[in-house]
């Protein structure tokens, strides 16, 4: 896929999650301020933009998430140079306080492809949206080799709680790493 292909996915794909995303109920309900939110926001879309406009790293493979400062890169990686690549680009990014990195090693398993992902993905987000104790638009999920991340900021740690145990209860989940965290109260 040409540079320019690749770029003109990457816009897309942001403008359909920005579509998504930016609603004033998701506004509303974030335990981030406004401001933050469009901090973060812009953390992660300059994450992506530098992916698309680097030949090592695949803005396919690896997600970042940004929750005050903080990066979370989720995904898969096919080197170790393109691992640590993506990493040294998200800590050169202004604003950016720390990274964490889920990322895996790419490989094929035919016990876990991509449409085991995305049901795994569908069945752990309507758990979540089924409970009325979880502001569901707070807690993103990623799966990755059926693996399943959780990451946000929530208002308490009941809803971290029972955010893993929704995750955990679907079934085909091999794992739950959770990166939820409690927003602190102003």
């Amino acid at each position: 896929m040409t540079k320019c292909a690749m770029t003109m996915l990457l816009l897309a794909v942001l403008a359909v999650t920005a579509a998504g995303c930016g609603t004033i109920y998701k506004a509303a309900v974030d335990e981030r301020s406004v401001g933050q939110q469009a901090a973060d926001a812009s953390i992660s879309g300059t994450i992506l933009k530098r992916y698309v406009n680097d030949d090592e790293v695949s803005v396919l493979g690896i997600e970042p998430y940004t929750f005050t400062g903080h990066v979370y890169l989720v995904g898969e990686y096919e080197t170790p140079a393109q691992k640590s690549k993506a990493v040294a680009i998200a800590n050169g990014v202004d604003g950016v306080t720390r990274v964490t990195t889920y990322l895996l090693p790419k490989k094929d398993d035919p016990s876990c492809g991509t449409s085991d992902n995305v049901g795994i993905l569908g069945k752990v987000k309507a758990a979540l949206i089924g409970d009325g104790d979880i502001w569901s638009t707070n807690v993103e999920v990623k799966v990755v080799q059926c693996q399943v991340v959780l990451l946000g900021l929530v208002g308490s740690e009941a809803q971290v709680s029972k955010s893993i145990a929704h995750a955990r209860g679907v079934k085909g989940v091999r794992s739950v790493k959770s990166y939820l965290r409690v927003a602190r109260k102003p």
